[in-house]
């Protein structure tokens, strides 16, 4: 599987906004925002961010499911 890329983040006052190619993939507040950008920091910004926007499934799971080998 490719590695995440195009998530950017903003922090807002007590809000953190992340972005994926240029649409909102989410927003964390509070404890949840601090959290975030503790782990953003430690470095692997990229899967971090999509770690927390659940966004690092590509959508072929759901084909996958329906192929006949899988069927049961």
């Amino acid at each position: 599987m490719p590695k995440p890329h195009g998530f950017t983040y903003e922090r807002q006052g007590e809000r953190v906004v992340i972005t994926h190619r240029g649409r909102a993939a989410g927003t964390l507040r509070g404890a949840r925002a601090e959290k975030f950008l503790g782990e953003v920091e430690s470095g692997g910004a990229q899967l971090v961010m999509a770690r927390w926007t659940g966004s690092y499934k590509f959508g072929n799971e759901r084909a996958a499911r329906a192929h006949p080998r899988n069927r049961r």
